[in-house]
């Protein structure tokens, strides 16, 4: 929570929603409209990122999603141009700014200087600058997604620990999920690419479904097929704080 004492709304105030997507993952779509209706009347909810790269977060019901592209910080930017455009106008009493990502504080404190309450939203992760900048700050639960309840197969342990590349897989499997029955390999390669910089292709295995099926420690897969998907195994990656 804030260490800022909580801002009291009056009641059903107007409220504008910004949901980071390529921060949150899509898990939170739910709890965060919950969250927004508790506040106040929600009469703008909007979800941003690269539509290409986030194709659960546009079928949400309930949330408009914008397209900002593929330019670097370009969701920020447009989240903050939108905010600060209702905070302007008159539009809203509050303002609920859903993202683990610092860079937000300075719009949070901006927006409550224009006297709206901000509440933030976030993961565990979200940094004290941000909780601490917004009127009121509320910790979203992380639902474990794309973890496979199966032992690895017998005869095939791999005594390689995860590597550094191997969390960044993680992350990304985790906050890209919608349930537990996977993650699609083929959008994979563009997450990576577009998160990390990595290029399978210049790795040994030229591939994503080879790199993770040499690693059945790490990860299951579907058999081969458009919509084929991975998961990782909880138990290989036990040093990693969820």
């Amino acid at each position: 929570m804030s260490t800022l004492p909580p801002t009291r709304l009056s009641p059903a105030p107007r409220l504008s929603v910004f949901v980071d997507a390529e921060n949150i993952p899509v898990t939170h779509a739910r709890s965060i409209l919950d969250l927004a209706r508790r506040y106040g009347d929600p009469d703008l909810l909007r979800a941003y990122g690269n539509v290409s790269l986030l194709p659960d977060w546009d079928k949400v019901a309930g949330f408009q999603f914008v397209h900002s592209g593929s330019g670097k910080n370009a969701t920020d930017m447009l989240i903050c141009v939108d905010a600060m455009e209702r905070a302007l106008s008159d539009q809203c009493a509050a303002v609920l700014l859903a993202s683990s990502d610092q860079d937000f504080t300075h719009l949070a404190t901006r927006l409550r200087g224009y006297g709206l309450a901000v509440i933030g939203v976030g993961e565990a992760k979200t940094s004290e600058r941000f909780r601490a900048a917004c009127s009121e700050f509320h910790e979203l639960v992380s639902i474990p997604a794309c973890v496979t309840p199966a032992p690895e197969p017998a005869g095939q342990r791999s005594t390689d620990a995860p590597t550094d590349l191997d969390h960044k897989i993680r992350i990304v499997i985790r906050s890209h999920c919608t349930d537990n029955s996977g993650y699609e390999i083929n959008l994979l390669s563009v997450h990576m690419h577009k998160l990390h910089g990595v290029m399978i292709s210049k790795s040994p295995e030229k591939s994503w479904r080879a790199y993770l099926a040499k690693r059945p420690a790490l990860y299951s897969l579907d058999p081969k097929g458009p919509k084929a998907k991975v998961r990782y195994r909880p138990d290989a990656f036990k040093t990693v704080t969820a």
